[in-house]
């Protein structure tokens, strides 16, 4: 697994902004992040994490509001949003290989085990960036797997 600037720019957005908004509880909370706080925050380039924004909000992971009072908000709980998602709605597949999804990777003779090494690879992440929640992240705590 390969972590690009761009997915851990998106999961340190997505932490900035569950903390801005947290009630405390758990529950997303009503204070709306604007862009320009978030890169400054991060330190990441503000036309770089536009983007990324765009893409969370496709991935209905954050909601946006325009205006002066304007930003963004959580779309649901941070306990319910994984880093698994955040992963995905950024970068697609959680492993390539040359390219293409794990579960895509064609091999024939005596390479074809190596298909059902990278489907364990990519299931063993998964396994742990789909249990770590920005909840989990927030409150220093690691999943056990």
């Amino acid at each position: 697994m390969y972590v690009s600037a761009r997915a851990d720019y998106a999961l340190r957005a997505m932490l900035a902004v569950a903390a801005a908004g947290s009630s405390g509880d758990g529950e997303a909370g009503d204070e709306l992040v604007k862009a320009a706080a978030l890169a400054e925050s991060q330190d990441i380039p503000l036309s770089f994490l536009q983007g990324i924004l765009l893409e969370l909000r496709r991935a209905e992971l954050l909601n946006s509001h325009r205006g002066t009072e304007g930003g963004y908000a959580l779309t649901r709980p941070a306990a319910e949003i994984s880093v698994g998602d955040i992963l995905r709605a950024v970068g697609g597949a959680l492993t390539s290989v040359r390219g293409l999804p794990a579960d895509r990777a064609g091999y024939h003779g005596v390479a074809v085990g190596l298909r059902d090494v990278w489907l364990a690879v990519d299931g063993a992440i998964a396994l742990v960036v789909d249990r770590t929640t920005l909840a989990d992240l927030l409150g220093d705590r690691t999943p056990t797997v």
